[in-house]
Parts: C-alpha cells; sequence; structure tokens
C-alpha cells in the first residue's frame, strides 16, 4: 500500500470518524431515551424512572464534550485534508453543514437549562418539556450532516461547466434521492443502538448482583426501545437497499458479490471469494433474494459488476461490512422480540444469565454495526468521494505533513478515551444507584 498523501488522508479521516461516531451515536440516541425514562417517572409519580433520567444525564454530558472535539477536529480535517472537495462541493452543500452547527448550539443550550433545572419547577412536567429541545437539536444534528453524506451519494443542485459550478440550489442539494434514506438509517440506528448500549450496561449490572427494581425498569425501558427501533432500522435498511439497485448498483453488486447482470438474482450471504474465477466458496445463498431485497421482484434484473469498469469497482471486501452490518440488525432484532414475547408471556425469566449475557453482547456489537456501516457507505463509493464527479485521489491534499498530523491525533483519540472512561467509572462508581436508591426510600 502506497502510503502518499491521499492515502494518510484517508487513514487520518477514517480514524476520526470512526472514533468520533461512538459519540456522535449516542449524542443522538440517549436524548430520547432520558426523555422517556423522565416522562415515564411523572406519569406513573414513579421515582425509578426519574433516577434513570437523572443518571444517563450525567453520563450524557461527559460523551457529548468528547464529542465536541472530534466534531471540530472533523471540521478541521475536511479543510485540511480535503480542499479541492471543499472548493467544489462546499459551494454547494455549505448550508447544512452550518445548519447541523446552528442545531448543536441549540441542542447545547437547553442541554444547559435541562441539567440545571432539575427539582426547579413545581411541576416537573415543565422540566421534562425542556428535552424536547435537546431531542430535536440532537436528531436535527444527524439529520443535516447525514444531508451532506447524502450529497455525496447523489450530487445534484448545480451544473458543471468546464470545472465551474453553476446554477447551484442549495435546497435541491440537500433534498437529494439518498437523503430519505441515509437520514432515516442514521438516525434509526442512532435510537437502536443508544438504546441497546444502556441495556448492555444495565444487564451488566445485573450480572454482578444487581437485582433492584431500579435495574428491572431500566432494562425493560430500554430493551422495548430497542425492539422498536430495531423494527425502524430494518424497515429502512430495505429501502436503502432498494435506493442502491436505483443509484448505486456499481456498490450493491460489490456488497452481494454479483459480477454477472442476470435476472432471479441470488443473495450470497458471508462466504470466500476467489478473484480470479469470481466464484464464492462456502457463502449461504439465498435463490432470488438480491432481485427483492433490490426491487422487491424476484424476476427483476440485478445489474452486476460486468457493467462496471475495471476502475470503478469498489473494494470487494465491503461485502464483509455488509454482511456484518445485516447480521448485528437481525440479531439485535430477534433478542428484543424474545425480550418483549418473554416478558408479556412470563414463561421465560427475562433475568436468566445467558440473556443478560447477549444482551451485555449486544451493547458493543450495535456500535459495531455502526461503525461497518459508515465503512460501507463510505468504502463503497469508492473511487468518488463525489459520486461520478470527484475521485477521492483527486480531492485530497498534497501536503507532506498528513503523517505527523496522523499520530498527534491518534494520541488525541487515545488521551479522550481513555480520560471518558475514567471519569464515567469515577463518576458512577463513586456514586452507585444504590446510595440513591436508599435516599429514594428513606424518602418514602
Amino acid at each position: 500500500m502506497d502510503l502518499d498523501s491521499a492515502m494518510l488522508s484517508r487513514m487520518l479521516t477514517s480514524l476520526t470518524l470512526g472514533f468520533h461516531i461512538i459519540f456522535a451515536t449516542l449524542g443522538v440516541g440517549v436524548p430520547l431515551l432520558i426523555s422517556l425514562a423522565e416522562f415515564i417517572g411523572i406519569k406513573r409519580n414513579d421515582p425509578y424512572y426519574t433516577l434513570l433520567a437523572r443518571r444517563w444525564t450525567r453520563g450524557f454530558v461527559v460523551t457529548v464534550a468528547v464529542g465536541v472535539v472530534t466534531g471540530t477536529a472533523i471540521g478541521l480535517q475536511l479543510s485540511l485534508l480535503w480542499p479541492n472537495f471543499m472548493q467544489l462541493a462546499g459551494q454547494v452543500i455549505s448550508l447544512p453543514l452550518f445548519l447541523e452547527t446552528f442545531a448543536f448550539f441549540f441542542e447545547a443550550i437547553f442541554l444547559g437549562i435541562y441539567l440545571y433545572t432539575w427539582d426547579r419547577f413545581k411541576k416537573p412536567i415543565y422540566h421534562w418539556i425542556i428535552s424536547i429541545p435537546v431531542i430535536i437539536g440532537s436528531t436535527l444534528s444527524a439529520v443535516f450532516i447525514s444531508t451532506v453524506n447524502a450529497f455525496m451519494n447523489a450530487p445534484q443542485g448545480f451544473t458543471m461547466a468546464g470545472g465551474v459550478l453553476t446554477d447551484i440550489e442549495p435546497l435541491v442539494a440537500m433534498f437529494n434521492p439518498a437523503t430519505p434514506t441515509k437520514v432515516g438509517h442514521v438516525v434509526m440506528s442512532a435510537y437502536l443502538t443508544s438504546a441497546m448500549v444502556l441495556a448492555a450496561i444495565t444487564a451488566f449490572s445485573m450480572l454482578k448482583g444487581k437485582r433492584s427494581i431500579y435495574y428491572k425498569k431500566a432494562l425493560k425501558l430500554t430493551m422495548t426501545a430497542g425492539f422498536i427501533f430495531a423494527i425502524g432500522t430494518a424497515v429502512i435498511g430495505d429501502f436503502s437497499g432498494k435506493f442502491l439497485a436505483e443509484y448505486q448498483p456499481e456498490k450493491l453488486a460489490a456488497a452481494e458479490w454479483h459480477f454477472e447482470t442476470t435476472e432471479n438474482a441470488d443473495l450470497v450471504v458471508g462466504g470466500f471469494l476467489d478473484r480470479e474465477t469470481e466464484e464464492v466458496k462456502y457463502g449461504l445463498v439465498l435463490p432470488n433474494f438480491l432481485s427483492i431485497l433490490a426491487h422487491g421482484n424476484p424476476n427483476s434484473e440485478v445489474m452486476g459488476l460486468d457493467q462496471v469498469p475495471e476502475d470503478e469497482i469498489p473494494p470487494l471486501f465491503i461485502h464483509y461490512l455488509f454482511d456484518g452490518m445485516v447480521g448485528i440488525g437481525m440479531f439485535l432484532a430477534a433478542l428484543t422480540f424474545f425480550y418483549m414475547i418473554a416478558l408479556r408471556l412470563k414463561r421465560f425469566n427475562v433475568e436468566n444469565k445467558w440473556l443478560l449475557r447477549l444482551i451485555v453482547l449486544a451493547g458493543p456489537l450495535s456500535m459495531l454495526a455502526i461503525e461497518f456501516g459508515w465503512i460501507f457507505s463510505e468504502v463503497g463509493r469508492q473511487p468518488w468521494i463525489l459520486w461520478d464527479i470527484l475521485r477521492t485521489g483527486h480531492a485530497a491534499t498534497t501536503s507532506d505533513s498528513v503523517g505527523l498530523m496522523f499520530i498527534l491525533f491518534l494520541l488525541l483519540y487515545i488521551l479522550l478515551g481513555t480520560l471518558c472512561v475514567t471519569v464515567l467509572r469515577k463518576m458512577f462508581k463513586s456514586n452507585p444507584a444504590e446510595n440513591e436508591l436508599e435516599e429514594i426510600a428513606r424518602r418514602k
């Protein structure tokens, strides 16, 4: 692998996005779960749900602080590492970049008010209302930044003549064909992942012997939310597959190792590829399923890589990323569904150690699915940074300092990650829920 400035720029951007997306995902989903917990606490006059909201909020603030730093790094790197891209695309897609910043400040203002007004209102519902702008701001941040990525996959809203952009229409650029599925999938998967991370933390505590009603209610809330969001993610994922078939068939063909254009196309799950013979070994073949995924019709024709120029074929390892993302999504849906059935029928102990272990596993797996998803989205678009217009190699900086930047940012992220984990552990270990539960019991 040639570590030129373009490759180093890709590596540094990947490092930053891979780290930032952890905090960005939690930043979108956790406010909704905090609001749900507080609302249930108020509605049922249940102090345990209110305590959930309080404790989740404390941890959330720490992740927001780290997310601010990494988000700033992304903005800096866009200008430093991808000047040609920003010079071209920045003219067209600057509106959602500005709106994303506005949405973040909107969220931050109301988050500050939310934090410092606990127990300040005679009617607790007024405090809960303040959580609504926090949810709106965090979700709109994801929406606006996702439209930028959608534009990179389906650029429109301008006319290019001789390398010069004219007739720029920012709203048309924002609301491109990729926007609905991209935005929907990002937001819904963030909700799902946040629910599963919080469920995993709760299940881990229960495995450590903490079986009070506080933990039982936390698990019920997060798993119920996870079930709803898993269904939503699956539905939007199906629409995303159909978008790829229509607008980025090369990416879909590479993801499914579909080499020949054919009707009744089969879906390949797993397996190993012999690149010379284009033969898939040990894969699970699902007859006609690719045609169904692409067009909703088992007899439909699906374009293969035989119609793609050799230098425009995306890296074929994205097949494993796609399978991993979908496989984890199916696991999360099945796990939350089983929990819901067991909870309703009461024929299975939902505090069973094996079930709790699976829930603990679901937390990191859900975040891994997020990582798989964005890598699939970005690598699957290669060799284009701006689909069918600007190649990634032509968009990168030619500076010789990218290698040094990579090392410095790597050290920064190691420091931030260590500090985040240390602060969160100290925060909750020094003030365990049991202490606050005892205070609740005394008040009763």
